[in-house]
């Protein structure tokens, strides 16, 4: 058979994080691994998780390798993008199941490699930081930014909810929660009560009277941390792409900030960035929801650029 010459033609870009192509995305060489898992079953009042995984990846075609906070690019550690991980409908519990499993399986054979999880809805954390625990066999320090608290035990019939995943893994990990600002009476009660004695709550009001919260969230959290960003933490005046925008919340630099502090004061093993709802036509919070990852990433990896 003639040898074949590649065509040059206006192929479409690759679905991988970034765009990236070659040695940089190719998993026998990334230091970081990304895992979409497009599962959306029990969200309220907005829906449209499942589209989060891939607006995000469409948008960081659009983020400039470049990080000039950094000064440079956290690209060249390599970012492998792991094909969608499509899940059972047979219930959110069989579920979340699988997703343990498989997240187990992967952090088996991804050895050290840094795990970051695009979601969907916020159910998907608990089976990928129960995952973490058990390999490390050992309690995990969750940093948790979002607007609710997710300590409800079930809701709306569904023990793995994206509003009770905290709750389910209240055996396995402590919690920094920052950024609450929309809880029930039920969770108080819970951040009150004897199963809250590992849960550190910041509330989003006083994150804007000055930064001594970072100090105290950083007390709160030993090693090793996971993260999981609900993109719903953030002023919906930044992201108003998710189920539930609640008033108030965390900004960008701020953040950034805080963040920095966590990857360079503790060992964080994984993470992830869920509940993006995208919105035809508004890009802005794709977009936000991309640079996150990818400075989440550059934070990982910030002493080797």
């Amino acid at each position: 058979m003639p040898h074949r010459k590649r065509l040059d033609l206006p192929w479409r870009a690759p679905a991988t994080f970034l765009g990236l192509e070659g040695e940089e995305q190719e998993l026998s060489s990334a230091r970081a691994v990304v895992l979409p898992v497009p599962y959306e079953a029990t969200t309220s009042y907005g829906g449209g998780t499942r589209g989060g995984p891939d607006a995000i990846l469409a948008a960081s075609r659009f983020v400039e390798l470049y990080d000039e906070e950094l000064e440079g690019e956290p690209s060249q550690v390599g970012i492998h993008t792991l094909p969608a991980l499509e899940l059972t409908r047979e219930g959110s519990s069989s579920a979340m199941e699988e997703l343990e499993a498989a997240c187990a399986r992967l952090l088996e054979n991804l050895e050290d490699r840094f795990l970051v999880l695009l979601g969907g809805e916020h159910a998907l954390s608990g089976p990928a930081i129960r995952a973490h625990a058990n390999r490390l066999d050992r309690r995990l320090s969750v940093l948790q930014l979002d607007a609710h608290a997710d300590l409800r035990d079930g809701y709306e019939g569904a023990p793995w909810s994206h509003a009770s995943f905290a709750y389910r893994t209240l055996d396995v990990a402590d919690y920094v929660q920052v950024g609450l600002r929309g809880v029930s009476s039920e969770e108080v009660a819970v951040l009150e009560g004897e199963k809250g004695r590992g849960i550190t709550a910041i509330w989003a009001r006083e994150m804007w009277e000055d930064d001594g919260w970072m100090d105290r969230a950083l007390e709160a959290l030993d090693d090793p941390v996971y993260i999981t960003v609900d993109v719903d933490y953030f002023d919906p005046s930044l992201v108003p792409s998710t189920g539930t925008p609640e008033p108030g919340g965390g900004d960008w630099y701020r953040t950034l900030r805080f963040l920095r502090r966590v990857f360079r004061e503790r060992t964080v093993v994984g993470c992830d960035v869920v509940e993006l709802a995208p919105v035809p036509g508004l890009r802005a919070p794709d977009f936000l929801a991309a640079k996150l990852v990818y400075k989440l990433i550059g934070y990982r990896f910030q002493e080797e650029l």
